[in-house]
C-alpha cells in the first residue's frame, strides 16, 4: 500500500479534498436532475401520451456519450465543474423521471379519491399525498441514479482535470504508479456503497409503514411453518397424554 494515499502536488487538492469534489460533482447533478423529474413526473402522469416521447428522449440522451457532450459543452462552459455535472444531471433524468411516474401511478385511486372529496387541491395532493406513497419507488431510482453518476465523474479527468478522484487514474499512468489507479477504483467504489447505504436508510426512515424486507419475511414465514419452539412441543406433548382415568 506504499504510495497508496500520496496524492502528487499537481493535483492541487488532498486525498479527501477530491472526495469532496467527487461526492460534490456527482451527487449535485442528480439533486438537479431530481428536482426536474418531480414536476415532469407529475406531468406524464396528468397527460398521458406526453410519457413516451419523454422517456424517448430522456433514452436518447442517455446514450449519447460523455465525450460528446464534453466537446459540445466546453465551448460555453469552458474546462470546469459544471461541464461535468450538466450531462450527469441529463442522464440522472432517463432513471428518476420513470420512478416518479411508477411511484405516482402506485398510489390507489382510492387514496386519491378520497384526497380530492376533502378538498385537497393537485399540487398540495401531490406533494403531501401521492408523493410519499411512491417514495420507495422513488428512492430506488435515486440509488441507480447516484451509483451511476459516482461512476461517471472520473471521466471529467480528461477535460482538465475535472474528474476529482478520476483523476488519479491519468496521474497513474503520468507517474507509473498503480497505486494511484486502485486508490481512486477503491474509494469510487466505497462511496458509492456509502451513498446508497445512506438512501436505503432514508427510505426506511421516511417509510415506516412499509412491510418488513423480503428476507425478514421469510425468516418470519419460516418460523411460522416450522410450527411451535422446542419449549412450546414438550409443553403440548404433555398436554397431550393420555387421559387420567376418571372414577
Amino acid at each position: 500500500m506504499n504510495g497508496f494515499f500520496d496524492i502528487p502536488s499537481d493535483l492541487q487538492s488532498s486525498y479527501f479534498g477530491l472526495i469532496s469534489t467527487h461526492l460534490q460533482e456527482a451527487l449535485i447533478p442528480v439533486l438537479v436532475g431530481f428536482l426536474l423529474s418531480l414536476p415532469i413526473g407529475l406531468l406524464c402522469v396528468r397527460v398521458r401520451w406526453l410519457y413516451p416521447p419523454v422517456l424517448w428522449t430522456t433514452t436518447v440522451i442517455y446514450a449519447i456519450p460523455s465525450l460528446a457532450f464534453f466537446v459540445v459543452l466546453i465551448d460555453y462552459t469552458g474546462l470546469s465543474k459544471l461541464t461535468v455535472m450538466i450531462p450527469l444531471c441529463l442522464y440522472s433524468l432517463v432513471v428518476l423521471v420513470p420512478s416518479v411516474v411508477d411511484g405516482i401511478r402506485s398510489v390507489p385511486e382510492e387514496t386519491n379519491a378520497a384526497a380530492q372529496a376533502m378538498g385537497i387541491g393537485l399540487v398540495r395532493r401531490y406533494l403531501q399525498v401521492q408523493l410519499p406513497i411512491a417514495v420507495p419507488a422513488i428512492i430506488a431510482g435515486l440509488r441507480v441514479a447516484a451509483a451511476s453518476s459516482i461512476s461517471l465523474v472520473s471521466v471529467g479527468a480528461l477535460i482538465g482535470n475535472q474528474g476529482a478522484l478520476g483523476n488519479l487514474l491519468t496521474t497513474a499512468l503520468l507517474y507509473q504508479r498503480p497505486a494511484l489507479a486502485l486508490n481512486s477504483v477503491v474509494t469510487t467504489a466505497v462511496l458509492a456503497v456509502l451513498v446508497d447505504a445512506l438512501l436505503v436508510l432514508a427510505r426506511r426512515l421516511l417509510t415506516p409503514w412499509q412491510p418488513p424486507s423480503d428476507s425478514k419475511a421469510r425468516r418470519t414465514a419460516l418460523r411460522t411453518a416450522a410450527g411451535p419452539s422446542a419449549g412450546d412441543t414438550s409443553t403440548t406433548a404433555g398436554a397431550a397424554r393420555a387421559p387420567e382415568r376418571v372414577s
